[in-house]
């Protein structure tokens, strides 16, 4: 079969050729900037610096005659210098990075604010050093005219301050401060002089504050710039914590008061942020009488003459509700509860109930500030439910609660996901009312909320499903079937989407159901599902979620019938699947199973389909059983699971023994190791019944065999002397050879008989535990074909089975003698005979057994 060329898509016609000869130049046109890009031979002349130079000389040498972008490396590898050689460094380089920081530009600016911060917080050198080195350096460029750099500075010398003593601060800091505050001053001064008076106001005592800092707070806060005054507005929150209550009222609260009523509505917004911050620090009087009014106002303005506040009051109304709950009026509380409703649907309809399209388009700024409002709205459902108590919910917010919802904007039903939670635990026995908005969020389109609501998913079915005092209500039986369609719905969302995390923490989340709903529901809905995803879903993550969900449904499922279909299908479609990823999932499942269920339990279903992967072609799958041989040996007690025990055994023999894969072989050997040094459970109880069958059953068999063994002695004895008077004509060396054949006779039936002692006297002294002593002599001896050690309990059945031949050996011999006596011709054939058989009934070297023919 010749390949099939088309030909058809290519054309060369002279209208395509200049096409594709224009496109060629477009791309050398494109290269050229990157050939020109490349350093010239002089260039990298000067960039190349001599080996041999030692760290801190290639430093020195580099910010003296290097490009910039060296000097921006050397500054940020000044960390690694001071770790290094601390004192040369402080002694070479570091006034080298002053000098350079002069010119520097943005980049190498922002470097050393980063490497300054750094060395402060490795602490590379005492507090002491680093301001008599570092400080100088950071408040001379913390003026810088660029903006960016100035603040990157103020962050490290912000940083700084945490860690000065007070003498420093105040003999470095705060004195240079007074000037750096003044009206003269630039904008850039002055603004840094408000964040500095923020921090430092944390560091003396109260009436230092109130000589030395509060003048300066005051003077700022009347700035002709209403970006000083914002900033400094900003502010009083920190300096207010640190004078205490009764200089904030009567020195932070009327600069508060007088800022709010600012011109700059930027000024206005800090204001009452501020405000809203310091509610704890008013008495029930300032409440009342100053903060009340503000906010009031605040309010009323809001819609009218000050958008620009409106966001900022929806994010805080929660805050502000709770906080001056105590001093308002029913009308006041009334009041604030409507304002909230309002802000709830902002940009959705109007207060005659009018829809958008029927009014002026709004400009798209507007919008979002808009959708800002009501995700605020939406953040603040929880403290307005406590605001207006969880009794009146119903009443009071149950349609807000419906149209937050359905709210048509992702980021407003996302917040309202994220709060579901905190809002079915505030209303406690009233929780079956917001049971239809739970089954709306479920089904939302956006995977967004969907995984901003399965967070506290669990929780929040409990919630529904027996929480409060309506748990057996018929109302929320009722609403039980709706819901097991949403999370059906949901799962399936979740897993034809990309976002597999979702889906993974979805199923995981799922395995809360079994306490929520029956387990047939479960069975018929959910449990097979869990199976498809495992065998057909592509994410490793996800399967194994899937698989811990099943196995968690499969422990609270109580129907054996639907038990054992769910266990053969795991062994069938997993563990003996054609698609070798299905095995290694189902060792994984496996590795589920032990840790929810019973020892017994994945003994009894799953231990000997394991065992099987030892054989299995793949040698991942090997590889993978290896790593999970010890958890399956820790499941087996001795001694009900001895036959397990010799399985596993055996099966370690022949990976040992037949393995060819080195990885796989390597593991093996580790395996071994580990298993050598576990010790297996042992049942007591079961120990100790079969301890009290094999006691009677050795006493009984010891009473026969001993009346045996007197009875053959007579016998025998009789015998003797009847051959002897029977044969008068014989020699005494003939009789002596017979009595002596009679007395190897007897020795060899006690031989027998005492073979059998010892081995019951053992079960009789059963060790509490077990080892896997045999393991490590496999390794050592992989060509022989050596026997690995086994408990005395699995021998009991042989000794038992074969205790009829080994306990009656002499009516055989007794027939034997018998007939020799009869038969003189042929006395020396029998006596050879009679020695080989006294020798095959001599125990084995191992002692587990005696063997009789």
């Amino acid at each position: 079969m010749h390949p099939i060329i088309f030909f058809s898509k290519m054309d060369f016609s002279q209208s395509n050729l200049f096409g594709y000869i224009e496109d060629l130049q477009e791309l050398t046109i494109i290269e050229r900037p990157v050939r020109r890009s490349l350093k010239t031979p002089e260039e990298i002349e000067r960039l190349t610096v001599d080996e041999e130079l030692s760290d801190i000389e290639r430093a020195v040498y580099l910010l003296s005659s290097g490009q910039d972008i060296q000097g921006t490396s050397v500054v940020a590898n000044l960390p690694v210098l001071m770790r290094q050689n601390p004192a040369e460094t402080l002694r070479r380089v570091l006034p080298k990075i002053r000098e350079v920081l002069h010119v520097a530009g943005v980049e190498m600016q922002l470097t050393a604010a980063v490497s300054f911060l750094t060395v402060l917080q490795e602490e590379s050198v005492s507090i002491h050093t680093y301001s008599h080195s570092f400080l100088h350096i950071i408040l001379q460029n913390l003026e810088h005219r660029d903006a960016g750099v100035s603040n990157a500075w103020l962050e490290t010398l912000l940083a700084v301050i945490e860690a000065l003593p007070k003498e420093t601060i105040r003999h470095e800091i705060l004195n240079p401060l007074v000037s750096k505050a003044q009206l003269s001053q630039t904008l850039q001064s002055r603004l840094v002089s408000c964040k500095i008076m923020g921090k430092l106001a944390n560091k003396f005592e109260a009436h230092i504050i109130k000589r030395e800092i509060l003048p300066l707070v005051k003077s700022l806060c009347q700035d002709v710039e209403y970006e000083v005054r914002t900033c400094m507005c900003r502010q009083l929150e920190h300096i207010a914590q640190g004078i205490g209550t009764e200089l904030t009222k009567t020195v932070v609260l009327p600069e508060l008061v007088e800022l709010a009523r600012d011109e700059g509505s930027s000024v206005r917004l800090a204001a009452f942020e501020t405000l809203v911050n310091l509610l704890d620090m008013f008495d029930a009087d300032d409440r009342s009488q100053t903060v009340l009014p503000l906010v009031k106002s605040f309010c009323e303005k809001s819609f009218k003459a000050d958008e620009s506040i409106l966001v900022s009051l929806s994010f805080h109304l929660g805050k502000l509700c709770n906080g001056l709950y105590g001093i308002f009026t029913p009308e006041q509380h009334l009041r604030f509860l409507e304002f909230y409703k309002k802000l709830s649907t902002l940009g959705l309809q109007q207060e005659n109930g009018h829809n958008d399209n029927q009014l002026q388009l709004q400009t798209l700024e507007q919008e979002k500030k808009y959708i800002s409002v009501r995700k605020n709205c939406a953040y603040n459902f929880p403290a307005m439910i406590v605001f207006v108590d969880p009794k009146n919910f119903h009443l009071e917010l149950y349609s807000i609660f419906f149209c937050l919802c359905h709210d048509p904007e992702v980021p407003v039903r996302y917040t309202m996901a994220i709060s579901f939670y905190e809002v079915a635990k505030l209303l406690n026995s009233g929780v079956y009312t917001i049971h239809k908005e739970l089954v709306t969020l479920l089904q939302d389109e956006s995977l967004e909320v969907l995984d901003a609501l399965v967070g506290h998913l669990p929780e929040i079915l409990e919630l529904m499903t027996n929480g409060g005092e309506n748990s057996g209500s018929e109302s929320k039986l009722l609403s039980i079937p709706d819901l097991i369609p949403a999370l059906t719905t949901a799962e399936q969302r979740a897993a034809t989407s990309l976002k597999w995390r979702t889906h993974e923490k979805l199923l995981q989340k799922y395995a809360c159901l079994p306490h929520i709903i029956s387990s047939d529901q479960i069975y018929y809905r959910f449990l097979h599902r869990m199976l498809t995803i495992i065998l057909t879903n592509n994410v490793l993550p996800v399967q194994k979620a899937a698989a811990r969900t099943l196995c968690v449904y499969l422990r609270y499922n109580r129907k054996q019938e639907q038990r054992h279909e769910v266990i053969q299908k795991l062994i069938e479609q997993l563990g003996q699947g054609k698609s070798y990823w299905n095995r290694l999932r189902f060792l994984d499942t496996c590795e589920f199973i032990m840790e929810l269920f019973s020892k017994s339990f994945f003994c009894k279903y799953f231990f000997l389909p394991v065992l099987e992967l030892t054989h299995d072609p793949v040698a991942n799958v090997r590889m993978k059983l290896c790593y999970l041989l010890p958890k399956v040996k820790s499941t087996l007690k001795i001694p009900t699971d001895k036959h397990l025990l010799q399985q596993l055994e055996l099966c370690i023999r022949k990976l040992l023994c037949q393995e060819k894969d080195k990885d796989v072989l390597s593991i093996v050997k580790r395996t071994v190791l580990e298993l050598d040094r576990m010790e297996i459970c042992v049942d007591a109880e079961q120990l100790e019944k079969e301890k009290q069958q094999n006691e009677g059953r050795s006493t009984n068999m010891n009473d026969k065999m001993f009346e045996k063994k007197r009875r053959d002695s007579k016998t025998s004895s009789v015998l003797a002397k009847s051959i002897t008077l029977s044969v008068p004509g014989s020699s005494s060396g003939t009789s002596a050879g017979k009595e002596d054949k009679k007395s190897k006779l007897v020795r060899s039936q006690s031989f027998s008989t005492q073979a059998l002692h010892p081995k019951y006297s053992n079960i009789d002294k059963c060790p509490n535990k077990s080892s896997a002593t045999g393991y490590t002599s496999s390794v050592s001896g992989m060509g022989k074909s050596c026997m690995l050690s086994f408990s005395d309990d699995s021998f009991r059945t042989h000794s038992t089975g074969n205790s009829g031949n080994a306990a009656f050996p002499s009516s055989s011999s007794s027939r034997n003698l018998f007939n020799s006596a009869d038969q003189k011709n042929n006395g020396n054939k029998e006596s050879q005979s009679r020695k080989m058989s006294i020798k095959r009934r001599e125990p084995e070297t191992g002692g587990s057994n005696v063997l009789v023919r």
